[in-house]
């Protein structure tokens, strides 16, 4: 994933969702995906139909954690034959990697922890529609004629059952200019599961981002210590599912 650059090519679709609005090109993700930003407050995300989890899936899980959190308005969501595309309003806020923070990666860290905290204890588990366990997670990825590794199948016990995020890495919390975590994107896979499961992919993302050493600053920021067992299995479920 990355910030891909301005002259990237704009696709049909996005123009005509853009309804004349200027675009600015804010991110490609590793299927493809983009998304714009346009000049009149909203964001355009378009791509390839997925699998793993779809833009409808996020409208859907996106409309509804804002009783609980700040997530962004829906506008629409559609797809065609071979991509999906969903229109948002634009927060006040900016991503925790956004270059901003570049010079401040322990105040992105931490903020990240703590609104991970906040969204784990804001979404109501009873009121959730939607898992993000193990066992779904190994379906999904069998349903992608994905085959993960057998020992994968015996997870750790459940440490605290939450709605966890379902991409918790570095991005997908925004950031007020004072570095406060005000918001939340990128909700397609969120559901019931494990806290770890969120835990392990937020602070194995730091690493991406910021480079090695930040991993337990996160986690120290969330509120507890290191369970290195839930750890290790739930990075490695990410990597190979």
């Amino acid at each position: 994933m990355s910030i891909p650059s301005d002259d990237i090519a704009v696709p049909d679709r996005v123009r005509e969702l853009a309804i004349g609005a200027a675009l600015t090109p804010v991110w490609l993700n590793g299927i493809g995906g983009l998304t714009f930003r346009t000049d009149d407050g909203r964001y355009i995300k378009w791509g390839p139909r997925d699998l793993e989890a779809s833009l409808r899936d996020e409208a859907e899980r996106m409309r509804w954690a804002r009783h609980w959190i700040t997530a962004p308005e829906v506008l629409a969501q559609g797809q065609d034959d071979t991509h999906e595309w969903l229109v948002t309003v634009a927060l006040d806020a900016r991503s925790a990697v956004d270059p901003r923070w570049v010079e401040e990666p322990e105040l992105s860290v931490r903020a990240v922890g703590e609104g991970l905290r906040t969204l784990h204890d804001a979404l109501p588990v009873d009121d959730c529609p939607w898992e993000w366990s193990v066992a779904e997670r190994l379906a999904n990825a069998a349903a992608r004629d994905v085959d993960v590794p057998a020992e994968l199948r015996d997870a750790p016990s459940i440490d605290r059952l939450v709605v966890c995020h379902g991409d918790a890495c570095m991005p997908n919390t925004l950031l007020d200019d004072a570095g406060r975590p005000v918001g939340f994107v990128d909700l397609a896979a969120l559901g019931t599961a494990d806290r770890w499961a969120d835990i392990a992919v937020a602070s194995m993302s730091t690493a991406w981002n910021f480079g090695p050493g930040w991993e337990d600053t996160l986690i120290e920021a969330y509120g507890i210590e290191p369970d290195r067992e839930r750890l290790a299995y739930y990075r490695r479920l990410w990597n190979e599912s």
